[in-house]
């Protein structure tokens, strides 16, 4: 029997509703029908997809006025918070997979 191929926008989805599932790997690649290895793949697949993203600064922040970041995918984050360089980069990355 051959399998169809899913899209980039289907896996997206699954890997994200995995990630909320709080199910293990091998639980959720059973309940979906793919294999545990199939699952593993695509997670690697997308996290080297996003090692780098390019980014465009309009203008300098105001002081403790905070940040607009828009990401490539159209969402768009707005804060007062200020942070440092290790947090800004793990919220890009969070933002990202979201």
């Amino acid at each position: 029997m051959k399998r169809r191929r899913r899209t980039a926008e289907e896996i997206d989805k699954l890997l994200a509703d995995f990630q909320q599932s709080g199910k293990t790997k091998q639980a959720y690649s059973q309940e979906i029908g793919i294999g545990k290895s199939t699952l593993d793949r695509w997670m690697q697949q997308r996290r080297q997809g996003q090692r780098m993203i390019r980014v465009r600064v309009k203008a300098a922040p105001e002081q403790g006025r905070g940040f607009t970041l828009i990401l490539n995918n159209g969402r768009r984050i707005e804060s007062g918070w200020r942070f440092g360089d290790a947090e800004l980069v793990r919220l890009v990355r969070i933002a990202e997979v979201a």
